[in-house]
């Protein structure tokens, strides 16, 4: 099926990417992250560090099908992958330990997506 409406070749190019991991490894949740990205950005998630500081453990895998923004603070050393994020939020995740990553690296990581909390 046809990405309507998206412009930017780069999202096009993770969304087929991303459904096509979903089909190859049986992966349901890269299937999931592509129908999310596949709305209008408008609807996208804009996750907070204070949010994602609340509700994961040290070590947790942390996607965000949106953007990650800069507001409140992070402890723990967490690997967050998302399509975007405030350059203010990148840098308090390096600050805590933390890895921040690209969806796209994320799946090429973790084919199979066990182990990895969607926020957003």
């Amino acid at each position: 099926m046809a990405i309507k409406n998206k412009t930017n070749p780069n999202l096009v190019r993770l969304i087929n990417d991303l459904k096509e991991k979903a089909r190859k490894e049986e992966a349901p949740i890269w299937r999931d992250v592509a129908e999310r990205l596949e709305k209008s950005s408008k609807n996208w998630a804009e996750v907070n560090l204070s949010t994602i500081q609340r509700y994961t453990s040290d070590g947790d895998l942390v996607l965000v099908p949106g953007k990650v923004l800069a507001s409140g603070y992070l402890t723990k050393k967490l690997t967050i992958g998302a399509f975007r994020a405030s350059e203010r939020a990148k840098q308090m995740i390096e600050e805590s330990g933390g890895k921040f990553i690209t969806i796209q690296e994320m799946a090429e990581k973790n084919p199979k997506g066990s182990g990895i909390r969607i926020m957003g």
